[in-house]
């Protein structure tokens, strides 16, 4: 089964894009930052990130879910590295995920298992995986680190 998802960037001025989702969604603007863009909304790099971040906090919510577990204010970080490729043209080349739990990792059970398979069920990570390293790490409310 096969599906598609679009959207619609179009050219306001300068390095800003209207991002149009469509539907009942907010469009968003776009913007490089300085010295090409005026930095007045978030850069592709950002998008990127977001959609990282948003896709394993989901995937990881859900995995939850199904053991019926709630992490509570559930929340990511994202960073990108950028760097040049061999032929010296800025890339993104990796991205660095924290996801940090709302609760204590000994109030979630089945968390071990939860932890165990759902970046397997990010849609964005795992094809975005497929052109860059993505790492990623997962903390309790106490801020201990979970996982492997």
């Amino acid at each position: 089964m096969s599906e598609s998802v679009s959207i619609t960037v179009t050219r306001q001025r300068g390095y800003q894009f209207l991002v149009d989702f469509g539907g009942a969604m907010p469009a968003i603007n776009a913007d490089l930052p300085a010295p090409l863009g005026q930095g007045a909304g978030p850069s592709p790099e950002h998008l990127l990130l977001a959609a990282v971040a948003n896709c394993l906090s989901a995937s990881l919510l859900f995995a939850l879910q199904k053991y019926k577990q709630d992490p509570g204010a559930l929340s990511a970080t994202a960073t990108a590295t950028i760097g040049r490729n061999e032929d010296k043209r800025l890339r993104v080349t990796g991205v660095d995920v924290a996801l940090s739990l709302g609760k204590p990792a000994a109030e979630l059970e089945h968390l071990e298992r939860a932890l165990a398979q759902f970046e397997d069920f990010c849609t964005v990570t795992q094809s975005v995986r497929a052109g860059m390293d993505v790492r990623l790490s997962v903390s309790d409310a106490t801020g201990q680190r979970l996982g492997g």
